[in-house]
């Protein structure tokens, strides 16, 4: 099943009714009397969140969606029916806008967060409507008003409370498969992920939460480069950033892979630079201990604070879980 985050699409509201032109049969009554009902107003579209949905992948099968019709008035002064709404279930994290402006039109990150996103027409008056003291038998009704239509986009960005960000073949799904019981993709060679993934870490003394790992980000990535440009959004909602370096490179390679994330995400979004983060330096099952606390003091001296682990063997996992514990507690609720 593939993950689909972006999505264009089409909605029709219904059309009003149109009023009726109709007289009564009494005696004394010129023409009858009007007696002609209006017409019901068109159902509207709209979208609303729903948190079981996880991605956009039933745009794929529907495009279009139409509301019903207001229902034609008739005689005996009897209006005509309401047309039924159409409702749309999106994603929470949905961002809704206009297919041709691009102007953002709702953010729905609450659930049964609802979004009008095509207003019915209203419906025609009936002759009734239109009888006077010197017009008391009105043949006039008027029609339905036509329903809004419009192409619409929907970009989702998902709710997440820890986002794994690192370079191609970091180890972000191992490590994802340590922290959750997601089993993602892996393989020895770079952009094994090609969409996010997503896992439940359960904490020890709070609920739990969601984590979100992003395909691997490469230098030039907020320019299109690579895969994780199109991915980039999904880490703007998330509480906790996690920097996942691969520290079994040589020399000052792995400062040098944060200080690239860096970049990615100040030319993305700078606001980014300012979120909770913690730098995770993995594969050290693959290096020595001595490797390891050069590795350490070298971001120390740059004012960084690391955390080793190996996600493979799952060295340092208690520890991580424990810090993201802490954080989680201090940072609150996720990020909007």
């Amino acid at each position: 099943m593939s993950f689909i985050d972006e999505v264009k699409f089409y909605v029709k509201a219904g059309d009003g009714g149109n009023g009726c032109v109709s007289f009564r049969r009494e005696k004394y009554v010129p023409r009858g009397g009007p007696n002609g009902g209006d017409g019901g107003n068109g159902g509207s579209v709209y979208l609303e969140a729903d948190e079981r949905k996880a991605s956009l992948l039933d745009f794929r099968f529907a495009s279009h969606f139409k509301a019903e019709r207001g229902h034609n008035g008739s005689g005996q002064d009897k209006h005509g029916r309401k047309g039924k709404d159409y409702v749309i279930k999106i994603p929470l994290g949905s961002v809704v806008k206009d297919a041709e402006t691009g102007e953002m039109l709702a953010d729905l990150t609450e659930p049964e967060a609802s979004f009008i996103a095509a207003y019915g027409g209203k419906g025609g008056l009936g002759n009734a409507r239109f009888a006077t003291s010197t017009n008391r038998a009105p043949r006039k009704a008027t029609p339905g008003k036509p329903g809004e239509e419009h192409w619409l986009k929907i970009e989702l960005k998902l709710l997440a409370d820890v986002g794994l960000i690192g370079l191609p073949n970091a180890g972000k799904s191992t490590l994802l498969s340590r922290l959750s019981a997601a089993n993602p993709k892996v393989a020895p060679y770079p952009f094994t992920t090609l969409e996010p993934q997503l896992g439940v870490l359960h904490l020890q003394f709070r609920d739990s939460c969601i984590i979100a790992d992003i395909p691997g980000l490469i230098e030039g990535a907020h320019e299109g480069v690579g895969l994780g440009h199109r991915f980039l959004k999904h880490i703007e909602r998330t509480s906790i950033l996690l920097h996942v370096i691969d520290c079994s490179t040589d020399g000052e390679q792995p400062l040098s892979d944060f200080r690239t994330l860096e970049k990615e995400l100040e030319a993305y979004n700078k606001e980014l630079l300012s979120r909770r983060y913690i730098i995770v330096l993995n594969k050290i099952d693959l290096i020595d201990q001595q490797r390891v606390l050069e590795l350490q003091n070298h971001f120390q001296s740059e004012g960084l604070q690391a955390i080793s682990i190996s996600a493979m063997t799952g060295k340092g996992i208690p520890s991580l879980k424990k810090m993201l514990e802490d954080i989680l507690d201090e940072a609150g609720e996720p990020q909007e």
